[in-house]
């Protein structure tokens, strides 16, 4: 099957890029449903699944929401306002869908499959169920992505990054060409073949948004959803390298300035962890990683996430580059 996008001159014009907290939710959280263990993302998912099941989010909104394979509810994935959005603004977004888009939705979704009681309710009470919906989302995002979110979000940016120095060096159609193999630039219409939905410009806004995500391969995902423009989440550059472990050759030289302790610590943190994991892998105890993971949050190169009764500590970007070689 093959869905065909028109572009005028406007459209072309207004095509742009955009980073969606929302996108990598709805497919990290797809690609933990497979059956299979997911070949570019097994790092990360051995470390999340037990988590979600655990809060019992494999059970919740989200699984009623987002099936292993096929639609994904529109109203999940808001226009983004600007290219870097944060979550609680797209969330805001979501709580602001009106009943009839996600009724529409949802009756796309039944169609497909039988529908959990927890869309039914969704269908009668949409703005009571979305408030639940956005508390889970919120609850994911703490559990599976805020604590890897630097990571992440420096290969989407970095993604758009060169897609812009595309543009300007050789014009949009060759970074359409470029984006997946399922998608071509062809005398002013973007072809995308092997589509499970129908994609044409009388269903959609103006433009096109453009969505690298880390988690949507090997495939392309569309939005429609008029007069919105049109949205295509489609396979990031590098994640094949996304889950390495990040080098610490600098390690010394910033235990000269931290403390060995401490550069030890953030030499650990290359996975999130807690307290008790951090103190059992460096043989410190747990008083004192507690106190130096304050001083290094206090500081910027470390985050904490709470899943359940303990914290999740996560290097952030400041903190890689800290340890990354130069030169």
């Amino acid at each position: 099957m093959e869905s065909r996008l028109a572009f005028s001159a406007a459209d072309l014009a207004q095509t742009r890029f955009a980073v969606s907290p929302m996108w990598e939710v709805v497919t990290s959280f797809r690609l933990l449903r497979e059956a299979t263990e997911p070949p570019l993302h097994r790092r990360w998912a051995a470390q999340v699944r037990p988590r979600l099941e655990r809060a019992g989010l494999d059970r919740g909104w989200l699984a009623a929401l987002i099936p292993g394979a096929g639609y994904l509810a529109d109203f999940l994935n808001p226009t983004p306002a600007g290219p870097f959005p944060e979550l609680p603004a797209e969330l805001a977004a979501i709580r602001r869908s009106t009943p009839e888009q996600v009724r529409s939705d949802l009756a796309v979704l039944a169609a497909k499959s039988r529908p959990a009681p927890r869309l039914r309710l969704l269908h009668e009470e949409p703005e009571a169920a979305l408030e639940k919906v956005a508390a889970e989302i919120e609850t994911y995002w703490e559990l599976a992505l805020a604590p890897y979110w630097p990571r992440i979000r420096q290969l989407l940016e970095s993604d758009v990054f060169h897609r812009a120095r595309q543009v300007a060096e050789h014009g949009s159609a060759h970074v359409l060409n470029e984006l997946h193999e399922s998608v071509s630039w062809d005398a002013g219409t973007l072809r995308l073949v092997r589509r499970h939905c129908e994609l044409t410009r009388d269903q959609t806004g103006s433009g096109l948004l453009l969505v690298p995500s880390a988690f949507a391969w090997p495939r392309v995902l569309t939005r429609s959803v008029a007069p919105e423009p049109p949205q295509l989440a489609y396979p990031a550059r590098g994640i094949g390298t996304l889950w390495e472990p990040r080098t610490t050759e600098s390690s010394d030289a910033v235990a000269a300035v931290l403390g060995r302790s401490r550069a030890l610590l953030l030499a650990e943190l290359d996975t999130p962890a807690s307290t008790t994991q951090l103190a059992r892998h460096s043989g410190l105890s747990a008083a004192a990683v507690s106190q130096h993971l304050t001083a290094l949050r206090n500081a910027g190169l470390v985050t904490g996430h709470r899943t359940g009764r303990s914290v999740l500590y996560a290097r952030t970007a400041v903190a890689d580059a800290l340890l990354t070689p130069v030169g």
